[in-house]
């Protein structure tokens, strides 16, 4: 879609022809998601979903490596507590715990991590009161 728009043809029926063609030749059938709904279409309105998505797609975070790691444990807290089984939530727990001794061994850079390892067997403690309360 190199073409320049020539003279005297309105600039919508170019695009349009243009837009066309590429049809009939199958070219957007060939783009990723095709025929797939989009992620974002019961969103609300992010004036900056292109960054936010461009970031994401580049592997960049919005926080810096030690606190996005808090705010994955907090939410693998939140996980825990919304597991349906035990194995469930010990899998998060060991998921998690992994991350976190991973990151004092070598500490990311950033502020302080400030986080240590859970207690599998004291936080599934609270878990199963949480059950059974």
């Amino acid at each position: 879609m190199t073409d320049r728009k020539p003279p005297g043809v309105s600039f919508e029926s170019w695009v349009d022809r243009q837009i066309r063609e590429a049809a009939e030749r199958g070219e957007f059938e060939r783009l990723p998601g095709y025929g797939k709904p989009l992620a974002s279409i019961d969103a609300p309105y992010d004036e900056l979903w292109w960054i936010r998505g461009k970031m994401h797609r580049e592997g960049f975070a919005a926080l810096p490596p030690a606190l996005a790691l808090r705010k994955e444990a907090e939410d693998a807290l939140e996980a825990v507590r919304a597991a349906r089984s035990e194995r469930e939530a010990r899998a998060v727990l060991t998921e998690i715990n992994e991350k976190i001794r991973a990151a004092l061994r070598r500490p990311p850079p950033g502020p302080p991590l400030r986080l240590s390892a859970f207690d599998v067997d004291a936080v599934l403690a609270t878990w199963r009161e949480g059950r059974t309360g």
